[in-house]
């Protein structure tokens, strides 16, 4: 009994002096979802960055460790049911509601004054992108001018002053990330191949069928083939490092796995570019990256090597046919495919060191 006492203390202690440390207050708007979650587990360890307000309509009421019990400890509370007044003593907001709910309550807080990053799709887009792509109009087409595409490593000087960050999809950060390089030196000549594998949590917390484990395990699928909605983020994204459109031609698959993203591109390059000029060029564009790792020749990324980190691991191998180049990435979906990213464009925008909080490195085995 001493000892779970002197654990318990030890535990008060860690919150208590999070809390005197911490800076600003966040609320995490939609916090039951698996990128709600991840923002309350990376955050819990941010120096600079409190979680006051969690919020989950479905789950108003309930501890956040009855549906979370890795964060029982952590987050005592309970889930609170959102209303825009809630947000008068936040300093930042993270929104992980669906695709269609977001924009209102990232409308609210925006025209509050308040700091948003918006982990759906509903700032990614022109509102004629949206409306082909979603199916839907968007209530506010007069702030997604305001709204900055959320890859640090690609927009970095817009993203410190914007006052809504549109945290990118997990396939097109782990594909834009990867292509970059080439697309913002003009290097790649005609369409781009991008074959993607998922973890089933990218498809959201809620069941389907085909999410269900007798549906997943044991077997991997293709899924909305030429017509996914993650498509005009990476040509849109690609046409403006080009300085030119590039065609797409992206394949999702489902993984039988809970994390990750394992993206292999296939381009062909400028002929008058050696292999060893276009490492050089990866290495160069992310010497500095605190969380972009360019790997050794005949290294290739794991999705195991980044699974709970939000760190991207590269690598870019000669195709063995004249002018083409395999480029691969890995990333954890849940965190530099989501809520890692957030967190990393929030320090951005709050002014804080870049790599706060997420500085950990992946789990493995």
């Amino acid at each position: 009994m001493q000892h779970g006492r002197a654990a318990g203390r030890g535990l008060l202690f860690l919150k208590r002096r999070q809390w005197e440390m911490a800076v600003f207050k966040a609320a995490v708007i939609g916090a039951s979802g698996y990128t709600g979650a991840e923002l309350l587990r990376i955050l819990w360890g941010h120096p600079e960055i409190e979680v006051s307000l969690a919020t989950a309509n479905q789950y108003a009421c309930q501890p956040i460790g009855s549906l979370y019990p890795s964060l029982a400890m952590q987050y005592p509370q309970s889930f609170v049911p959102f209303e825009p007044g809630l947000l008068d003593e936040c300093d930042i907001a993270f929104c992980g509601l669906p695709h269609g709910e977001s924009m209102q309550v990232v409308s609210a807080a925006a025209r509050a004054g308040k700091k948003v990053v918006d982990l759906s799709a509903d700032f990614r887009l022109t509102a004629e992108e949206y409306l082909h792509w979603y199916g839907t109009e968007h209530s506010s087409p007069d702030l997604l001018s305001e709204a900055v595409y959320g890859i640090p490593e690609l927009h970095r000087e817009e993203i410190s002053t914007a006052s809504i960050v549109a945290n990118p999809g997990c396939y097109p950060t782990a594909a834009l990330l990867g292509l970059a390089p080439l697309a913002s030196r003009g290097l790649i000549q005609g369409a781009v191949i991008v074959d993607a594998k998922s973890g089933v949590s990218g498809a959201g917390r809620k069941a389907t069928a085909g999410t269900h484990y007798t549906q997943v395990a044991d077997g991997m699928t293709p899924y909305a083939v030429a017509v996914h909605r993650h498509t005009p983020e990476m040509t849109s994204e690609l046409a403006g490092l080009a300085g030119a459109a590039l065609d797409v031609v992206f394949t999702p698959h489902l993984a039988p796995m809970n994390r990750g993203i394992l993206a292999t591109m296939y381009v062909t390059v400028d002929r008058s570019f050696s292999y060893d000029e276009v490492r050089a060029l990866y290495e160069s564009a992310y010497a500095v990256e605190p969380f972009v790792h360019v790997l050794a020749r005949g290294s290739f990324p794991q999705t195991k090597a980044v699974q709970g980190s939000n760190n991207c691991h590269i690598a870019v191998e000669p195709a063995g046919t004249d002018g083409m180049m395999i480029v691969m990435s890995a990333i954890d979906n849940l965190v530099k495919g989501a809520s890692g990213q957030a967190v990393q464009n929030a320090n951005i925008v709050l002014g804080l060191e870049e790599p706060a909080g997420l500085l950990a490195p992946g789990l493995f085995p």
